[in-house]
């Protein structure tokens, strides 16, 4: 026996210089007990772990925030220049009974650390009120508990929270108490039970006029904030003894931009039967205009819970929409759902601004930079508002030969085909369309990805590419990249489209594009598409060259997920290209994939095996394996790992291996491979073919091999055969078989003199089944006189009442046997090689037992013929003596009877 095991590790690390921290997006993770997502911290170093940033605690002050399901990481914008990165969730906040998704950025340092948010599309909400509620207390209001409850009920009511409603209650009758003040409380279960302890204060008066100057002057300022809306509601029940005060109260108040609500109650006029006229027209003066939104009046107290829907209703006004009440602005922006770092601040997209049509924020260390939605009608018709055009889905730049910075925003659900905005936008929020690019097939999500590649590094950007993930060809959802060429006027001139393997089902190319500032040395940038639902869902990426003034259209590599042998799906999910991780002077790639994140770059490796001694020589045991002696061998395997060494200057031709440079390596094992794999060989007469293939141990961390560099070396290790001639061997292979049926003699004890009237050679040839038998074993003893044989096959065919139910070898032999069903009644078997002569062996003959299982058996006996074919080499030799080669049982049956006699 052979056994090959070859395991080659080659331990490499960052030798000083490049980066040693990678961030990883996990836009599903948890913080405390809401799904908000995060961003990892991941070293490189594949023994230590990646620690979360916390992002998901990230608040900002006086908001109401909602961060379940916000997917923080879902988009990230690197800054090379300072290593710094901005994500951008889909946070949300609450006014009133809605949640608005503004969208909230936060700006993290190049130490990890968090530094600013950006909320571009935040805006106040409508419920950002002080709500200060006059209440008469006075002897006349009777029963005190019907007030009590309508405080109560109306307060239910409010949208209490940061960023939202305060209230404060103010009570009065002779004299003005503060209940309690708009600072309090934060919460309505708070403030619902501090009024259910406020009791009726009392007064023979009812000084309404100092009431509202007092909350106008005090309530208002004890927690008042600034920007928030002042709402003042007022409930009295009778005409106030300082009603000659009340026209200069009422003025003030008005001039303080205070909103007030009236409510009359008419119980002691209508318990006392008094004409009420006097006391509507007072209380008519204290509510504002219009008269018939801000003015209540009821028949007693208890009535006074019958009008809490409809003022709960006139002081919220309709939420999240603008003045018209029709459309909405930028409360459901998700602002940060896209981001792209410019030369004067971070470009922002807002797919859900003006009602989903999408949008183009900006946020500038002087402030937001906001276009107005006339800014789109022109490429966005009022028209076609209900498709939801997703602008700002994905953003991006470009700089032109003369330097003019452009900006780029697709919005892939534009007439359901897709449309690629160019345009330029000013700090004061003008914003100019250049061109339009639009989609070719409905569904294909035109413009959900973009790039701009600068292909000879020269500061300008070359190629627009421009991606339709869904795009459907073929019968399949394949996916496709369009190029276009930027010109030194601006203009782009369409150079064709880049598509994935032609096998590729479902891939769904170019879910997400990565330009890389040349990747393989070549001086040229490349190209990187994902392919993420590739291989059922495993994913893949497809590695572009870039020549010159274009993007080469046939790929040159593809990394599968599958090839790295990680269990990764979607791989492909996102690209991110800036870094030097290796600091081989080459920018490397980090592939995101569901659950992990594999880096990437370009490796040259060649390999070398030599054997010692140079032939198997299988009589030699040397080594222990499982308790059996084997023959062992010396296999020795020789690595240059190498990094392509990166041009000086642009050039389309390739970098010959001779200037290419060792450089240091990625943290990870570089691996080599045997095929075929560690296993018993079969074949003794031919030499085994060592395919030794070079990759990588841990691929999540390291490199992809050059597909231009070759990494598979071919090796034949032939075998010493044992014999006299090298190319030929004479076996002589002997078979012996007996069945361990016993015979009439056996059974019937004949020395004891019990026997039948059956002659003595009856007896011996004839065997006895015995009532409770169900099986017969048949014994075959294999040996070989001659030299070593190699190919030997054994031949099975019983008779058709019998069932062959296993064969096995018996213990301590060396071979073994493999077994196929030709026929209902015949087995050929294959004998392992070499099968050596039975001298040269260790121990026992090898001895093969059969196992029948009798079903059938009849009266006519059974036969069991076993042959053993003759080895031969494929360049000669053969066996000297074939007569002993068969064996053939013939076996009369008699059965043993099972009777019972009585009486």
């Amino acid at each position: 026996r052979v056994r090959v095991r070859v395991r080659v590790r080659v331990r490499v690390r960052v030798l000083g210089g490049g980066a040693d921290t990678v961030g990883a997006l996990a836009p599903l993770e948890s913080s405390d007990g809401q799904q908000t997502g995060d961003v990892y911290r991941c070293p490189l170093d594949v023994r230590k772990n990646c620690s979360r940033l916390h992002l998901g605690r990230v608040s900002l002050p006086d908001v109401s925030e909602r961060k379940e399901h916000m997917k923080l990481g879902l988009s990230l914008t690197s800054n090379p220049k300072d290593q710094s990165f901005t994500c951008g969730p889909l946070w949300s906040h609450e006014c009133g009974s809605s949640f608005y998704s503004t969208g909230m950025c936060s700006r993290i340092g190049r130490n990890f650390k968090f530094s600013s948010t950006i909320a571009p599309a935040l805006q106040r909400c409508e419920t950002f009120m002080d709500i200060v509620i006059v209440v008469d207390g006075s002897n006349s209001i009777y029963p005190w508990y019907e007030v009590q409850n309508f405080l109560i009920k109306i307060l239910e009511k409010f949208y209490m929270g940061r960023g939202q409603t305060q209230v404060g209650v103010v009570q009065y009758g002779s004299r003005v108490v503060h209940e309690f003040a708009l600072s309090d409380f934060q919460t309505v279960e708070e403030v619902v039970a501090a009024a259910r302890s406020i009791e009726q204060r009392g007064g023979e008066e009812t000084r309404t006029a100092l009431g509202i100057n007092k909350a106008r002057q005090e309530a208002f300022a004890r927690g008042g904030r600034r920007g928030a809306k002042k709402v003042m509601i007022v409930i009295t029940d009778g005409e106030s003894h300082d009603s000659a005060e009340l026209p200069r109260a009422v003025e003030l108040s008005r001039k303080a931009n205070i909103t007030t609500y009236a409510i009359a109650v008419l119980g002691s006029y209508t318990r006392l039967g008094i004409d009420p006229a006097s006391f509507l027209k007072e209380i008519r003066l204290l509510a504002s205009d219009p008269e018939d939104q801000h003015f209540f009046k009821v028949s007693d107290e208890s009535a006074l819970k019958d009008i809490v829907e409809a003022l709960g209703e006139r002081i919220f006004s309709i939420e999240g929409t603008n003045s018209e009440g029709r459309k909405f602005g930028l409360q459901m922006a998700q602002a940060g759902f896209s981001s792209h770092l410019v030369q004067d601040g971070v470009l922002v997209g807002a797919v859900g601004a003006y009602d989903w049509n999408g949008a183009v924020l900006k946020e500038t260390p002087k402030g937001k930079v906001i276009p107005p939605r006339s800014s789109y009608l022109e490429e966005f018709p009022e028209s076609l508002q209900n498709h939801a055009a997703y602008l700002g889905y994905a953003v991006g730049s470009m700089v032109t030969a003369r330097r003019r910075q452009l900006y780029v925003a697709g919005a892939p659900r534009f007439n359901h085909t897709g449309k690629v905005i160019v345009f330029t936008m000013k700090n004061t929020g003008h914003l100019s369309i250049l061109h339009s690019l639009l989609g070719q097939q409905i569904g294909s999500y035109f413009g959900s990805e973009l790039a701009s590649v600068d292909l000879d590094g020269d500061g300008d950007t070359d190629v627009l590419l421009v991606a339709a993930p869904m795009y459907y060809c073929q019968g399949w959802e394949r996916g496709r990249v369009y190029m276009w060429a930027l010109s030194a006027q601006g203009t782009l001139v369409h150079q064709g489209v880049l598509e994935g393997s032609e096998h590729a089902q479902n891939a769904r190319l170019g879910s997400a594009l990565a330009p890389i500032p040349d990747m393989n040395g070549d001086g040229w940038s490349e190209l990187v598409v994902g392919a993420p639902l590739e291989d059922d869902h495993q994913g893949a990426v497809y590695v572009f060259y870039g020549k010159r003034d274009r993007i080469q259209k046939k790929y040159r590599q593809r990394i599968s997920a599958v090839s790295l042998g990680s269990g990764l799906q979607y791989l492909g999910l996102s690209l991110h290209g800036v870094l030097d991780l290796n600091a081989d002077g080459l920018v490397d790639l980090s592939v995101g994939a569901l659950g992990g994140v594999a880096t990437i770059c370009v490796l040259r490796i060649s390999s070398r095996v030599t054997f010692e001694p140079e032939k198997v020589n299988l009589f030699h045991k040397d080594c222990q394996r499982g308790g059996r002696e084997v023959s062992c061998m010396s296999l020795s395997v020789c690595l240059l790992a190498r990094t392509a060494a990166p041009a000086p200057t642009p050039t389309s031709a390739p970098v010959d291996d001779t200037t290419a440079q060792v450089k240091p390596l990625p943290p990870g094992e570089l691996v080599v491979t045997l095929s075929p794999p560690p296993q018993e060989t079969p074949d003794y007469g031919r030499p085994i073919l060592v395919v030794t293939e070079t990759g990588l141990q841990t691929p999540d961390d390291g490199t992809v091999l050059d597909p231009d560099w070759p990494s598979v070396l071919r090796t034949e290790l032939p075998f010493w055969n044992g014999c006299e001639h090298e190319e030929s061997c004479r076996p002589d292979l002997v078979l012996h078989a007996h069945s361990d049926l016993p015979t009439l003699s056996q059974f019937c004890g004949v020395v004891s003199g019990r026997g039948g009237p059956a002659s003595g050679a009856e007896r011996a040839s004839v065997r006895v089944v015995e009532s409770s038998r169900r099986r017969v074993v048949v014994y075959g003893r294999l040996e070989n006189l001659g030299e070593n044989a190699f190919g030997a096959a054994l031949h099975l065919r019983h008779s058709p009442n019998l069932v062959l139910s296993s064969i096995l070898v018996k213990d301590q032999s060396d071979l073994q046997i493999e077994c196929h069903a030709e026929l209902a009644n015949q087995r050929s078997c294959n004998i392992s090689a070499p099968f050596m002569r039975s001298r040269a062996q260790v121990g026992p003959a090898p001895m093969v037992v059969f196992r029948c299982l009798c079903t059938q058996m009849s009266i006519y006996g059974m036969w069991f013929v076993s042959s053993l074919l003759p080895a031969v080499l494929p360049r000669g030799g053969i066996e000297r003596n074939p007569a002993d080669n068969m064996n053939h049982l013939h076996l009369p049956l008699q059965y043993q009877a099972d009777l019972l006699f009585t009486r």
